[in-house]
This record gives structure tokens, sequence and C-alpha cells, in this order.
């Protein structure tokens, strides 16, 4: 039985969260973030900690009570120090540029791929195949790189391809003649 939803949340210094009702805000120094939860839930706030507190120990309440405090703490990680996702291209001429504020990749398609992120994300190349995609909403973020990896996922027998920093890809062996 997980118990994520018991600990409780620190707040750090910079950082200052609202709460009315079952919306909370929460602002420091790289933005602001709002978010409106289950009704049910209910938050104590003290100086520095916020505690997400259920109403009861039915299976509903259990699953929404850890899901809650692990988004509220994205949330204030967010606005505190962001999220970043690195991308890697592997493949002889693949490579990423920057024109503007889009990003255009050249995986061996018979057409440059563009993606152009919202206000809230910024994308950066380093070198011609490292992608760093940063932002404060974790979910943003990820789902973005993962936009960017669904263009050319690695695949299993070269290992060419689009992939995160730290994926590993197993290969295959490929056929082999008598």
């Amino acid at each position: 039985m997980s118990r994520v939803g018991k600990r409780v949340i620190d707040i750090p210094s910079g950082v200052t969260v609202d709460i009315d009702g079952s919306t909370i805000t929460v602002k420091g120094p790289k933005g602001e973030l709002v978010n409106t939860f289950n009704e049910e839930m209910t938050f104590k706030q003290e100086e520095n900690t916020l505690e997400v507190v259920r109403p009861s120990d039915s299976k509903e309440h259990r699953t929404v009570h850890g899901t809650t405090r692990s988004l509220i703490n994205n949330m204030i990680v967010g606005v505190s120090d962001g999220f970043s996702k690195d991308l890697e291209l592997v493949g002889v001429g693949y490579r990423a540029q920057m024109q503007g504020k889009k990003l255009v990749l050249s995986v061996g398609l018979s057409h440059p791929v563009e993606f152009e992120p919202s206000d809230e994300l910024a994308i950066s190349v380093d070198g011609n195949t490292k992608v760093k995609i940063e932002g404060i909403n974790k979910e943003y973020v990820g789902a973005l790189a993962s936009k960017i990896r669904a263009v050319r996922p690695p695949e299993p027998y070269k290992g060419k391809g689009i992939r995160y920093k730290d994926e590993i890809v197993r290969q295959k062996e490929g056929k082999t003649g008598k």
C-alpha cells in the first residue's frame, strides 16, 4: 500500500501557496501554476508545510489522496526549480536545429519535422544532436518530449532514432547467414 498521500509537502522560501476551496495557486520565482483538485480533499497549511487530508479510508479517497499530494508537490517543485527532459538524436545525418522558437528535426524522413512549443516551455539545442526541453509544468514537459521522441523512436537493430538521455535501448541480433 502506498503512503505517498500521508507525507507532508515542504514549501521552500520564495514560494507562496494560496488555497481557495479546492483550487490551489502556487507562485514562485519561475512562474505561477493553478490547479483544481477533488472537492472532498482538504488541505492543512502551516508555515512552511502543506498536508493533504482525506475524508475517509475508502478506496476512491485513498487513490485520489496520493495523486493530489504528488500533483501539488510537482507544482511547488516546478515554480521553484523547474523541470527538464533531455533527448538525444542517434543516427547518421540526424540533427536538430532551432529556427526562431521552432525546433526543426531532420531524422531521415522526406521532410523536416517542426515543433513550436507553447509559451510555458523552452527548447534548446546543444550541438546538433542534443535537445533540452524546460518548463514549470511537469506534464507539459513530458508530453512535448514524448511527441518529439515519437517522430522517430529508437529502433532495436542499430539503435537509431530519438531517445531520452539515459534511455537504454536493448539491441536485437540481426539475421545471420548460413
